[in-house]
């Protein structure tokens, strides 16, 4: 354990959300809300004044729309997003080597593997090195709002768990420096599911036992929650507990799959709701490949039965998505494999082979939105030749950059009827006009993202 706060934690906020807002100026200030816009769709980030009333990360679409009707909900961009965490990254290694990024807006930093390590090493008080660390913190912020026009909150702390919950104390647009030595006064009153690796299994099983708080773990012992959680967890737990933490800050981690699972207090025995619990999985699968930047060509089902026995099916995909839809059926496919007779008490969801993430997977998106109109299937070839060769065809998606030949940059702000309204702004703008075109309008296309600053030299 460190006695100078030298590992920060940095989380951009509500990124998708503020990049919409920076790259529109006719958005800023007002409720925005991005995710999947079909009827089966997630809110993948909100910004403030959508959370506000109620609408939060991981909600169900339809239920952010009746609460916050009057939000602009739009599609992703990670074209943009992506671009914009380069910057940030970017900015975080002139710091220091060792950048564990753990999506594209959340990374560790550790500074004194940086150039500002022999300074803070040099340091003769602890008061003296907390006060550089702010400053370096500080620093860090401005530059990102100087590249970027985006806000970050930063923690800063002797260790990777107690950053982390700096920064999110820190939130939004703040900075929060926890001192070596305060741990376990700091952790005391949490509940336990501030700890990572506590999800809701393992916090009714650690209510069941009366161990609500940290403070309440810490007591426990090694012992009691060894025999409440298994040897590893429980170890684990208790250590995050009393505030050790002693991990390294590991650069440029390269994940070979991303997978979620959860353990049923009772068996699973009915298929229907086993297909159910799947399809939530796949969702929070999604959402992590997702926010880690990432797509996947293949989709793996993990099966624990009622006699403990492990089973695992995989299906390799034509290529990497990161389609909800498409890996919740590839997972339901799998189940179907697999006997649940007497019962399952475990399921996981993961995704495999993983590549950079690819913007949208065409045919993934129109077969969606067929099936959600209720209309025929088609066939793959089909629908790329009608798409390719028939103007009147093509889709446009709410938040999507386009440009009109005699009109500029805009971007689209809903379609439907054979119409697409486009509002004509940049993030350089002023709150730009609205016009509506034709779907099939030749003078109509799809662009790439802009920078949310001019380009050097920029008028």
């Amino acid at each position: 354990m460190r006695t100078v706060p030298s590992i920060i934690h940095l989380d951009m906020d509500a990124f998708f959300a503020a990049v919409e807002q920076a790259s529109k100026p006719s958005l800023r200030g007002k409720p925005v809300i991005v995710g999947g816009l079909g009827g089966r769709g997630v809110v993948s980030t909100a910004s403030y004044e959508a959370r506000k009333f109620g609408v939060h990360s991981a909600m169900p679409m339809a239920q952010a729309r009746r609460l916050c009707p009057n939000a602009a909900f739009l599609t992703g961009r990670f074209d943009a997003y992506r671009a914009n965490s380069e910057i940030v990254m970017g900015l975080l290694r002139e710091r220091s080597p060792l950048v564990e990024p753990l999506s594209l807006d959340e990374a560790f930093v550790d500074l004194e593997a940086g150039p500002y390590g022999p300074a803070l090493a040099a340091a003769t008080t602890p008061e003296e090195g907390a006060q550089l660390v702010l400053a370096l913190a500080e620093d860090l912020r401005a530059d990102i709002v100087e590249h970027t026009g985006l806000t970050a909150s930063v923690g800063a702390a002797g260790s990777k768990l107690m950053a982390k919950i700096a920064s999110e104390r820190a939130k939004p647009d703040g900075l929060v420096l926890i001192e070596p030595g305060s741990e376990r006064s700091v952790l005391a009153p949490m509940p336990v599911r501030a700890l990572p690796g506590i999800g809701p299994a393992t916090e009714q099983a650690l209510r069941r036992a009366g161990l609500t708080t940290v403070a309440d773990l810490a007591g426990a012992g090694p012992g009691e929650l060894v025999g409440l959680l298994g040897k590893a967890h429980g170890t684990g737990v208790f250590q995050m507990a009393i505030g050790w933490d002693e991990r390294p800050v590991v650069p440029d981690r390269d994940a070979k799959s991303v997978s979620v699972e959860d353990t049923f207090e009772v068996d699973l025995a009915d298929r229907d709701r086993i297909l159910r619990e799947i399809e939530q999985l796949a969702a929070r699968c999604v959402r992590r490949l997702r926010a880690a930047g990432r797509s996947g060509r293949t989709v793996v089902l993990k099966v624990r039965r009622f006699d403990f026995s492990t089973l695992t099916r995989s299906e390799t995909l034509r290529g990497p998505t990161d389609d909800e839809q498409v890996v919740a059926a590839t997972a339901r496919r799998l189940a179907l494999q697999v006997d649940v007779t007497g019962g399952v008490r475990l399921l996981g969801v993961g995704v495999a082979q993983l590549a950079d993430y690819t913007q949208e997977d065409l045919f993934a998106q129109l077969e969606r939105e067929e099936r959600e109109s209720g209309a025929a299937a088609v066939i793959e070839e089909a629908v790329v030749e009608a798409v390719e060769t028939d103007p009147s065809a093509r889709r446009w998606w709410p938040g999507q950059d386009v440009t009109h030949r005699e009109f500029g940059p805009g971007w689209v702000q809903g379609s439907g009827v054979g119409r697409v309204t486009v509002r004509f702004e940049t993030p350089y703008s002023g709150i730009g006009r609205v016009r509506t075109f034709a779907v099939g309008d030749e003078d109509l296309e799809a662009s790439g993202a802009l920078p949310l600053r001019p380009p050097a030299g920029a008028g």
